[in-house]
């Protein structure tokens, strides 16, 4: 990781933290189809609004002790929750684009256009983390990917993904993302034609996003965050139907398990793969 490595990476967790508390507006507005721009942060339950002092990162939770300054009522530990949450996903994002395992190959990047590149990449990489908290945090709370936040991510996909990659000369890369999320996106699309109730439009579309980001780092990560995504979601599913915290009619939201199963492809997807087609004599 070099000299670089712990400075980028306390920055990045810097960074996350702010962004997790203007996630945490977009968690609760762009459901409601409130704007995140105005009116300014303030209490919900007496809506003074928040001094730029009471509205530091996790910090002025803690030292509010979980209370408004004005009317002492409590605030979520949600709020606190998603903040150091988003800070601590930034900098594992930032170790890992530094880290020598990383499929993206950011520290092999050179040439004359590599700043442009690598800006553009971690940009790509960070915006997926941020959406991940923000998507999983609305579908569990409404069952529901917000097209405002979904659609997006086909642009940073082009520009944050396929300009680094056309500017050095990776046309493969390209390639195979655009086929990743062409498949995922038609897998979905073909679930939710068949079984409409079973599959909503939303997790079609955001099927697209991921197979782009999974395609993108190779063919070994785009199966396994493919499949990850439905071993994820029967495992937990099968869970609470045991425990009796959902029946067979129970609608659960398949969202986060595509979230959790495009991590896990673009984190261990190579490994993973690998392992399994091992097991068979391949590849080994």
């Amino acid at each position: 990781m070099g000299e670089f490595g712990p400075l980028a990476v306390t920055g990045a967790v810097i960074l996350g933290a702010a962004i997790g508390s203007f996630l945490n507006v977009v968690i609760h507005r762009v459901p409601a189809g409130l704007s995140v721009v105005r009116p300014a942060s303030a209490c919900p339950t007496c809506e003074t609004p928040i001094r730029a002092r009471d509205n530091v990162p996790v910090a002025s939770w803690l030292l509010l002790r979980g209370r408004c300054r004005a009317c002492r009522a409590p605030i979520s530990r949600r709020y606190p929750l998603i903040e150091a949450g988003t800070a601590v996903a930034f900098g594992l994002v930032a170790w890992w684009l530094l880290s020598p395992l990383c499929p993206v190959g950011l520290l092999a990047i050179a040439g004359s256009f590599a700043g442009v590149a690598i800006a553009l990449l971690v940009s790509a990489y960070f915006w997926l983390a941020a959406v991940s908290i923000a998507l999983t945090a609305i579908d569990l709370d409404t069952h529901r990917l917000p097209n405002s936040i979904v659609l997006p991510g086909y642009a940073v996909a082009a520009i944050g993904l396929y300009v680094p990659a056309l500017l050095m000369g990776d046309v493969e890369r390209v390639a195979t993302s655009l086929a990743g999320a062409g498949i995922l996106f038609a897998v979905y699309f073909l679930l939710w034609f068949v079984k409409p109730g079973g599959m909503g439009l939303g997790d079609v579309k955001l099927a697209g996003v991921l197979g782009a980001f999974l395609g993108f780092s190779g063919w070994a990560e785009l199966a396994v965050g493919g499949f990850g995504a439905f071993l994820l979601g029967g495992i937990v599913s099968v869970g609470l139907l045991v425990t009796n915290r959902a029946t067979r009619k129970s609608g659960i939201p398949f969202g986060p398990w595509m979230i959790a199963g495009c991590w896990l492809g673009l984190v261990v997807g190579t490994p993973i793969a690998s392992a399994y087609l091992s097991v068979f004599g391949i590849g080994t």
